[in-house]
């Protein structure tokens, strides 16, 4: 469990991810964690505001000599409508495509040839590009980030190859993927109204649709420095960043003002189900009840996004979480199970239950499991002692994630492109360690019902 709680995010390179620990495919970051990786350090964040709207986060870590930039535009797939789904992540693409100073690949040529790495995401609230370098090469990543926000070519040549890795990247990562396909589709059957129906790569009838001049629009609409938070982290002094982003990124033009409609999600009443249909090896159940995200603190309610990320602990907090201990080796009608809560994100979300039945066990059946799981936190109270370790499994991985000067970055990024002020993840710990036994039962009892949940079965198909 991590104090970053993002929906799934597709890479430059095409691999659906996220930010969870749970859920992120460390592989990507291998090279990245190895460098970055020491004790977890104190440190304080200075933040800018440069004339034409930028903000500027820089946090001073001296463990090692290396810098991570993230630059993050407040764009994403909840951005988008119907006819142009994906236009946030074709736009990623075409962004490694060049400008006139910076022809096609050299971006990454550049930094390659610079011992760093680079590479970008996009998820349904952000779109966000980073390097990391050895720390007197930030100037390099700078100038090349500022050139790119206000020069980008798109050009109709770039663009019909691009779209067809992006096509392929869809048939591989989802039409090809049955849970995946079944994660989409029980997001388009959850949500009525808030955008975050739409899948971050888009649907592929909006794909074969999309035009150059489609991403040209949201280019020239969404990428200017009144929508953009540039994070630094790592060995350097955070007065000299600020003059080298004066330097690089002031002199572009601020843009026209940008908001985004709320569009909030219906009120659901009801259970809602589907049953898709896939050539696949094992059938799957997803449940989805609607849950509220991380809101002001002074909100009455602001404390029920930690005791649901609690409840998370509670039902898959590791070996001894209840699902794993009662559904798989308990009364061994699970084959595998997890439960996964996104507390920090633009709109309202959903607190997910996935789950594959054992040999010889309906999907009634397990669904039934799982319900009874469920009911066990709304009539009783967890234990002191239970809590307790749970809060310290939540905790620790925190605590564990902080010392990657990446996840420190993507920290501060994620929660000023969500509506967050940054300083709210300094209140993760302590939120999460006030977290009683009766708020826990609270959130169970209030999001753990019918009228808040969709239901979505895997039924496979001979190939």
């Amino acid at each position: 469990m991590t104090s970053i709680h993002a929906d799934k995010i597709i890479t430059h390179g095409g691999r659906e991810q996220s930010p969870r620990g749970t859920l992120l495919n460390r592989a990507v970051w291998v090279v990245v964690l190895a460098l970055m990786s020491a004790p977890a350090v104190q440190a304080q964040v200075h933040e800018y505001q440069l004339d034409n709207g930028l903000k500027l986060l820089v946090k001073e870590d001296r463990r090692a000599p290396v810098v991570v930039s993230q630059l993050w535009y407040r764009i994403g797939s909840s951005y988008e409508h119907d006819g142009i789904t994906g236009v946030s992540h074709a736009l990623e693409h075409m962004m490694f495509q060049g400008t006139e100073k910076y022809p096609a690949g050299e971006f990454s040529r550049i930094i390659a040839e610079n011992g760093g790495n680079d590479n970008a995401f996009t998820g349904r609230d952000y779109t966000a590009y980073f390097q990391t370098l050895e720390k007197s090469r930030l100037e390099i990543s700078f100038e090349l980030e500022a050139d790119r926000m206000s020069n980008l070519l798109l050009t109709q040549q770039e663009f019909e190859k691009e779209i067809e890795v992006v096509k392929e990247e869809r048939r591989l990562r989802t039409e090809d993927n049955p849970v995946a396909y079944l994660y989409e589709s029980a997001l388009a059957t959850a949500f009525q109204t808030s955008p975050y129906r739409y899948p971050i790569i888009g649907w592929m009838a909006d794909l074969y649709g999309m035009t150059v001049a489609d991403l040209r629009v949201w280019y020239e609409r969404w990428y200017a420095p009144g929508n953009a938070v540039m994070v630094v982290v790592g060995d350097v002094e955070h007065e000299a960043v600020h003059r080298l982003a004066q330097q690089y990124f002031g002199p572009i033009e601020a843009g026209a003002p940008m908001t985004a409609r709320a569009l909030p999600e219906v009120r659901q009443q009801g259970i809602k189900r589907l049953t898709v249909k896939r050539p696949a090896e094992l059938p799957h159940l997803l449940m989805a009840y609607k849950t509220p995200v991380l809101r002001a603190q002074e909100d009455p309610a602001a404390w029920e996004p930690y005791a649901l990320e609690v409840l998370a602990g509670v039902l898959d907090g590791g070996y001894s979480a209840r699902l794993e201990t009662n559904l798989v080796r308990g009364q061994e009608v699970a084959a595998s199970v997890s439960a996964s809560y996104n507390m920090s994100s633009r709109l309202d979300n959903l607190f997910t239950i996935q789950a594959s039945p054992a040999r010889g066990v309906s999907m009634e059946e397990l669904e039934q499991a799982v319900r009874e799981q469920l009911r066990q936190l709304q009539q009783e109270e967890i234990s002191a002692a239970e809590l307790e370790r749970v809060k310290a499994q939540v905790v620790s991985g925190d605590v564990y994630e902080r010392d990657s000067l990446f996840y420190q970055a993507m920290e501060l990024g994620l929660y000023e492109t969500v509506g967050l002020p940054w300083r709210l993840a300094e209140e993760y710990v302590p939120q999460i360690q006030s977290v009683r036994p009766g708020q826990v039962q609270q959130v169970a009892n209030k999001y753990f019902q019918d009228d808040g949940l969709t239901v979505a079965v895997l039924e496979p198909q001979r190939p």
